[in-house]
């Protein structure tokens, strides 16, 4: 492929990592937001946004879930963003491409400091970059720069710049190196085990904000960094308050003690009545499914999977769980529409009974007892698991509900030989490069819930990572795409919309970007009126 076409890809190119894993794309808001507040902007002041839980670890490399990462985005500072299609500079000034796409030459910007004071040069790049490498440490990010079992190195140039040499051509490799914000080498250095490092309790970052402080079931506290490369944020401190019930963090929200929270589309119009808040409602290219887990030996049928696809009506499932079209709508795929190579052409499991219930005779079961898992805070995986259980008593199978704290229900799915319950509910967002749901299909990775292995299907993945052709790769992907629908491992339920709640008082938020996962792609900008 010539060099050209690459680069072409790599400008479409969007990533995000989620659930499981998430980088830097940003989405337009497609949603009236309300008027502008009024008022001269001012500095000072202080922001609580509500997060479901506890940040799992405050260190990028291993940030995966939604609390971490809308946290982490305000501590650390990326190498550079992809906002539809183009690509902004943050740590980063350049990243310039060889003429036979075997080698990236990164440029940090000039005068980079940690928030301890310390210069952040190329050493951290280099740094964080073998931390992910090393087996030792376990980063998941890991599988995103192997090819074909080798890894990339990086060389040293100067203080400000890093030379990337891929051991094989990649159309991935710039959209997966967007998700990476370095980690300071002074800090870690020496660290046997980087993700249970004392010296996360209290980090040093590169961005906006800087660690203040940080009670367990309580809050996150990060204040204003005088000294951030980009200007100092307009406010004083923003917390991330834990607001694991939802009722509660509405009131709290209606009563002014927390000023922004990403929220449920049920509760959209109560809080919308109020005339208090601006809401937010954008496209994340977040999908919703099923899944079903193959370590229990009867999910291993796939007929009794398919069976289950082809009980459930999408349209029912997305109104009982989204309320209506207006923030959901059917989802064919395991790639999202903002993903490169997403296909249609893919088995739609269109409602039939009758079909479900030959599909259970084939495998030879009756009278199944099966268990679904779903988080107990999170009101459409409550509203859609009661529609599930309702339509899977027409086919013969008794579902048992499980509602599951947050911690807990990630904690069972992460497990790799979890037995505990046979279907869960879950979302991720990944953004426009397809490279990057490989750690959520693969046979070993960390984030394949449904524990599906085929040696051909790990061949699929790896093969459409260095292919360059793009008509080649996207037939790879197609067939990926494909192999899902028809061993039926993961059922997509709907490409959703999130629904973001900020008082009207804080104004700013067309420089702090609405974000996929963290809400706002840069919280420095945002600013109270009064």
């Amino acid at each position: 492929m010539k060099r050209k076409n690459i680069w072409v890809a790599a400008i479409l190119t969007l990533i995000i990592l989620t659930v499981s894993a998430c980088g830097g794309t940003s989405s337009k808001t497609t949603q009236d937001q309300g008027s502008a507040p009024a008022g001269t902007p001012k500095n000072g002041g202080s922001l609580v946004i509500a997060v479901q839980d506890d940040p799992k670890v405050l260190n990028p490399i291993y940030a995966g879930d939604r609390v971490t990462l809308t946290i982490d985005q305000a501590l650390y500072a990326p190498l550079y963003n992809i906002d539809n299609g183009k690509t902004t500079y943050v740590l980063a000034e350049s990243l310039t491409p060889s003429e036979d796409n075997l080698k990236y030459t990164l440029k940090l910007r000039e005068g980079l400091t940690w928030q301890d004071g310390k210069p952040l040069t190329a050493d951290d790049v280099i740094f964080t970059m073998d931390s992910i490498l090393d087996e030792k440490q376990h980063s998941f990010f890991r599988s995103s720069f192997v090819y074909d079992g080798k890894p990339l190195t990086m060389k040293k140039v100067d203080d400000r710049t890093v030379e990337f040499n891929l051991p094989t051509v990649s159309a991935a490799f710039e959209g997966m190196l967007v998700q990476i914000f370095p980690i300071p080498k002074h800090i870690f250095e020496g660290e046997a085990d980087i993700e249970k490092s004392t010296k996360n309790a209290s980090p040093v970052g590169s961005g906006p904000f800087k660690f203040k402080e940080y009670r367990p079931g309580e809050y996150v506290t990060l204040e204003r960094n005088d000294k951030y490369f980009n200007g100092a944020p307009k406010l004083d401190s923003v917390t991330y308050r834990v607001a694991k019930d939802s009722n509660a963090a509405n009131l709290a929200l209606q009563n002014g003690e927390i000023q922004m929270r990403m929220v449920d589309t049920q509760d959209y119009n109560t809080l919308n009545n109020t005339g208090k808040f601006n809401m937010l409602t954008y496209l994340e290219g977040r999908l919703s499914y099923m899944v079903f887990n193959l370590n229990v030996d009867v999910m291993q049928k796939k007929e009794v999977r398919q069976a289950i696809a082809y009980a459930l009506n999408k349209e029912e499932l997305i109104t009982a769980g989204y309320t209506s079209s207006e923030f959901a709508e059917p989802a064919p795929s395991i790639l999202t529409p903002d993903t490169l190579y997403q296909s249609s052409d893919v088995e739609k499991y269109d409602y039939n009974l009758d079909k479900a219930k030959e599909l259970l005779k084939q495998a030879g079961v009756s009278n199944l007892k099966l268990r679904l898992a779903y988080t107990n805070s999170n009101k459409p995986q409550t509203s859609m698991a009661l529609y599930v259980q309702q339509k899977l008593k027409e086919i013969g199978i008794d579902v048992q509900l499980l509602p599951l704290d947050v911690t807990a229900f990630g904690n069972k799915t992460l497990d790799m030989n979890n037995k505990e319950f046979d279907m869960s509910f879950g979302g991720y967002i990944m953004g426009s490069e397809p490279d990057a749901y490989r750690t959520l299909y693969m046979s070993d990775e960390a984030y394949n819930y449904s524990h599906y292995k085929n040696a051909d299907f790990d061949k699929l993945w790896n093969e459409a990572a260095v292919e360059t052709d793009t008509t080649k790769r996207g037939e790879l992907y197609k067939k990926i795409q494909q192999t899902v629908a028809s061993e039926m491992t993961v059922l997509p339920i709907a490409y959703t919309k999130a629904v973001v709640a900020l008082d009207k008082r804080y104004a700013g938020v067309e420089e702090a970007v609405t974000k996929p996962v963290v809400m706002l792609e840069d919280l420095s900008k945002l600013y109270l009126t009064e």
